[in-house]
């Protein structure tokens, strides 16, 4: 009996912690599907504010961007006029090597909005607008260059500035410039409504106009008979209109993939194989544009590294040693030379140390092709200027001690000159009643601040040549400013006061 009582007890107990054990794995299935529902929320909610922050398809008036950039193309009239006066402002700016003035060009040029078309009715299967904004550009580009050419070869001064020399070397900094300018440019042209800074910092960015103008002056220093640098001119006008096709080629595309990123409507039925053939069409132009940009890249990085590891070379090894004096050095590129001109004598050992740090330190792997020369000053010159120096800097030193004592004399010499100005004044004052002139001369400065100059002295005087008088004679000058009717109430007041100071009869008062 006992033993069936234990053995229901056990089958309830297990059946127990069997329901229990259910249970529990009842709540981890739970709350793994719970997990599983936020992490999906979650991720739905990231998507919903990436969406929210990137998302501009919303945003998109299709209809009026399409009609606002065919607007844009046409080029006639006071389209061609504001052309004109722009390349004039730019080529001016260019001239005169100032920024501003050729960023101001930049705002007032209307040469995006046929660049803008040809992207768009590329996008768009649109051939008629195609057509129009090639045309219409083509026109363009020729007159600009015109205006331009037009200029600098009857412009008397025509030189090389840095802005003009900036556009003739584009490298692959310029196709990004470019492409994320175009980008920026037709987003804000799909925008509702107009952002207008947007478009004009592209204007400024992606530099249309300061790149034909280039064109137009290394034309006109082609032709120039008198010039012996008709090659560097041709040069320029060929570097100059390479950037300008980068720009155009690069702000198109961009048009064109957002406007088939943004979906829209196509004019004319194209079939997937024509899709595919002006997408290959669009992809192979670009790529054909970037790949001598890249190189000119790769040749500026090249040359960059070189020109940081020679600078490195020198501070380092040369100019980090105490006992080399560097007189000067010099980068010939021409002949890939880096030469060093020295103040001291240097040895064979050590230019064979500065040479083999030169060819072998892995810190200088870009200086393989250039080689070093070195000039030292042979012994008796560094001897005799050595010597020199070391002479002049003695006589330096003894100047100086010179000048110390006599600066120490100078002041013993202004010591005793106050001195005896203060027995002087001494005897002044026991003469005097104890009135001292310095005290009269400050306190007459204080009531009479036109006075420049005063002093006075007693004299002797006889009007009927057997009585003498002694008489205080005043001699002042009044501020040139001071007109006559006033120096005369002025003298009678000072000498009215001089007569109460000094307690005497009569003052006279002379003007310098």
């Amino acid at each position: 009996m006992d033993n069936d009582k234990e053995h229901k007890f056990n089958f309830e107990e297990k059946e127990t912690l069997k329901k229990a054990a259910e249970q529990a794995a009842e709540k981890v299935e739970k709350a793994k599907e719970d997990v599983k529902e936020d992490a999906k929320g979650l991720i739905k909610s990231s998507r919903n504010f990436i969406d929210e922050i990137f998302g501009f398809r919303q945003d998109t008036d299709r209809d009026a961007t399409i009609e606002a950039i065919k607007n844009d193309i046409p080029f006639k009239g006071a389209t061609a006029w504001i052309l004109i006066c722009s390349i004039f402002v730019a080529s001016v700016g260019l001239n005169a090597n100032s920024t501003a003035v050729v960023i101001g060009a930049m705002l007032i040029s209307p040469l995006m909005g046929p660049i803008l078309g040809i992207g768009m009715a590329l996008a768009i299967n649109d051939i008629d607008t195609l057509k129009k904004s090639l045309i219409n550009f083509l026109v363009m580009v020729v007159l600009s260059v015109l205006t331009a050419f037009l200029f600098f070869k009857f412009f008397p001064l025509r030189e090389d500035s840095s802005e003009l020399l900036a556009r003739t070397a584009p490298d692959i900094r310029d196709v990004l410039i470019a492409f994320f300018g175009g980008l920026a440019l037709i987003i804000a042209r799909t925008k509702r409504g107009t952002i207008a800074s947007v478009i004009f910092g592209v204007a400024i960015a992606t530099a249309l106009m300061p790149p034909l103008c280039t064109v137009g002056y290394g034309l006109a220093k082609g032709f120039d008979p008198g010039l012996t640098a008709g090659t560097t001119g041709y040069t320029y006008a060929i570097g100059a209109i390479y950037l300008f096709g980068i720009n155009t080629i690069f702000i198109a595309s961009a048009t064109f993939l957002v406007l088939k990123v943004l979906r829209f409507p196509m004019i004319k039925y194209a079939n997937s194989k024509k899709r595919r053939n002006i997408a290959r069409f669009a992809l192979f132009v670009a790529i054909l544009t970037i790949i001598p940009a890249a190189f000119t890249f790769m040749n500026v990085l090249k040359e960059s590294k070189i020109d940081n590891q020679l600078a490195r070379f020198v501070k380092t090894e040369v100019k980090g040693n105490d006992a080399l004096q560097l007189l000067y050095h010099e980068i010939d590129k021409d002949s890939l030379q880096l030469r060093l001109s020295f103040l001291n004598e240097i040895t064979e050992a050590t230019e064979k140390d500065l040479t083999n740090e030169f060819e072998t330190n892995p810190l200088y792997p870009n200086l393989k092709d250039y080689t070093l020369k070195i000039k030292g000053s042979d012994t008796k010159s560094f001897n005799v200027i050595s010597t020199a120096y070391k002479d002049t800097r003695e006589e330096l030193i003894e100047r100086k001690k010179e000048v110390t004592d006599l600066k120490n004399q100078i002041i013993s010499l202004q010591e005793n000159i106050e001195g005896l100005n203060q027995q002087i004044e001494a005897q002044n004052e026991s003469r005097n009643s104890g009135i001292a002139f310095s005290a009269i001369a400050k306190d007459a400065k204080i009531r009479f601040e036109a006075l420049e100059y005063f002093g006075y002295a007693k004299m002797l005087e006889s009007k009927d040549f057997i009585k003498v008088d002694t008489v205080v004679v005043a001699t002042v000058r009044w501020n040139i400013n001071l007109n006559d009717s006033l120096v005369t109430i002025k003298q009678d007041s000072l000498a009215s006061w001089l007569k109460k100071v000094l307690n005497v009869k009569d003052v006279v008062i002379k003007r310098e």
